[in-house]
């Protein structure tokens, strides 16, 4: 039998269903693969050894009483370390929930262990969602398997890498402003953000909670649209959540895969189309646009002119709302509590614990926040913010109007390495400038290999309406279709 490491979930869950190999198996060779390269990856903040051979056990044991399991029943997933886990670390990439074992599982664990999938442990990211690079992990950054000494994106680097370095078939990331799209373009693999709503935040610790989106990550289009299906849908636990079932996205992925886009109609954005991407990136994106109207599929430009404004307007709402949901570690309920000696006073072991447990990007972030937040500041900066992302929706009806879905490269660059951008933030959250449009609006984003610039991975983004996801998935598809996947060097 092949190496199952290097097989698709689709190809993993039917040589299990098949008998060729068991979920056993299957989970003990991607064990076995972290156990290799994950030293030099540092994809994963925690593998749970025990907890994955036993999920796989009890996957064999349903399959031989002649139970009938869903499509991923035994294939192994990775998941960010932002989804609580019951009795299993959940860190958030930050010191100050070291070694916290939350007591419940976050809906979309639930919902995946329902499945049948095999959660192999938790992956690196960002601390508490915030960065384009999982450089601020407190933990280490995380190597892109491409190029081990640049970034594989952020904030959910870590389930990215993963799948890159061949250590997880699937793997769940969260998108606030383009956390699973982005490292998914700089590493070659695939990344959907949902409709906001569309998949449940209860049990997601919150970093912007108008944002935050947990979504699929996976290797092939098809694969992300199973994962989709697995974990979508409505929960009365997250007030957000819409009441409405998930578009059939597995169908899309299916119909796409054929490579016939005829009459759909593309959206070439124009603002994202010429400066502010690498040049390199920008001809990658050009064949695949070419590629696309081969298949099929017209290309139009549309303008989206607020979209030049998103940037900042994200980076005083996400600020403003994290400085809000990141009151509650204190040092007093759970976490990292500093300075609980009986000799200072309850709102020093406050400012110590933060002082100790936070990073120096959420510290700026939190700061920026508050004064976004202060009195006789809010509507100057925060109320105004909002203002512009109505206008941002805007576009994005007023362009829904005339296409079926806009497209854009992902990232504007390839991955960079360690180091050349964390002295100045403002570089820095240039990466999430094409995807941060998508979460202030709340629709559907989906990154899909394209190609290679420089010898690295180039992502398209393709962008639906509301509760139009699986139209994202039709063209993604189609895309992969002819591009194929990309595989990185061998580490």
């Amino acid at each position: 039998m092949a190496d199952v490491t290097r097989m698709t979930a689709t190809e993993i869950a039917a040589v299990i269903a098949s008998g060729e190999a068991s979920a056993v198996e299957v989970t003990q060779a991607h064990l076995d693969r972290i156990a290799a390269v994950d030293e030099r990856v540092n994809a994963f903040l925690h593998v749970d050894t025990e907890g994955a051979l036993e999920s796989a056990r009890a996957v064999d044991a349903r399959r031989a009483a002649g139970e009938e399991l869903g499509p991923l029943a035994g294939v192994p997933v990775a998941v960010k370390d932002v989804l609580t886990t019951k009795g299993v670390p959940t860190t958030v990439g930050s010191k100050i929930l070291e070694n916290w074992r939350p007591p419940y599982d976050s809906t979309i664990v639930q919902r995946l262990r329902a499945a049948g999938t095999v959660m192999l442990g938790k992956t690196n990211m960002d601390e508490f969602a915030m960065g384009s690079s999982t450089e601020y992990s407190a933990y280490g950054p995380t190597g892109n398997p491409w190029d081990l000494g640049r970034i594989p994106g952020g904030s959910g680097g870590g389930s990215a890498a993963a799948l890159a370095a061949y250590e997880a078939p699937l793997a769940i990331g969260s998108d606030t402003g383009g956390s699973i799209r982005q490292p998914g373009a700089v590493t070659g693999t695939v990344g959907a953000k949902p409709t906001y709503g569309g998949t449940s935040r209860y049990g997601l610790v919150a970093f912007s909670s108008s944002l935050d989106t947990p979504g699929p990550c996976a290797r092939t289009v098809l694969d992300a649209a199973l994962l989709h299906a697995a974990i979508g849908g409505h929960d009365p636990r997250d007030s957000t959540s819409i009441p409405l079932p998930v578009p059939d996205v597995v169908a899309a992925a299916r119909a796409g895969a054929t490579g016939d886009l005829t009459g759909v109609r593309l959206g070439l954005v124009t603002e994202f189309s010429g400066e502010g991407a690498e040049p390199g990136v920008l001809a990658v994106f050009r064949e695949a646009v070419d590629a696309l109207t081969k298949l099929g599929a017209e290309v139009v430009e549309v303008s989206c002119p607020h979209f030049q404004y998103a940037l900042p307007a994200y980076y005083l709402i996400a600020p403003s709302e994290c400085s809000s949901n990141l009151a509650r570690f204190d040092g007093v309920r759970f976490g990292l509590r500093v300075g609980d000696d009986g000799v200072h006073s309850l709102e020093e072991v406050m400012s110590l614990t933060r002082d100790a447990g936070f990073g120096p990007e959420v510290k700026r972030r939190i700061m920026l926040g508050t004064y976004a937040l202060s009195s006789g500041y809010y509507d100057a900066y925060y109320g105004q913010a909002q203002k512009v992302r109505t206008l941002i929706t805007q576009d994005f009806t007023t362009a829904f109007e005339q296409v079926d879905v806009l497209i854009s490269p992902t990232t504007p660059f390839v991955a960079f390495p360690f180091g050349s951008r964390t002295s100045d933030p403002y570089q820095m959250y240039l990466a999430d400038l094409f995807t941060i449009p998508t979460n202030l609006y709340g629709g559907p984003g989906i990154s899909v290999p394209c190609g290679l610039s420089e010898g690295l991975p180039v992502g398209l983004q393709i962008m639906a309406p509301t509760m139009a996801d699986d139209r994202m998935y039709r063209v993604g598809a189609a895309l992969e279709s002819v591009v194929g996947t990309l595989t990185p060097p061998e580490l």
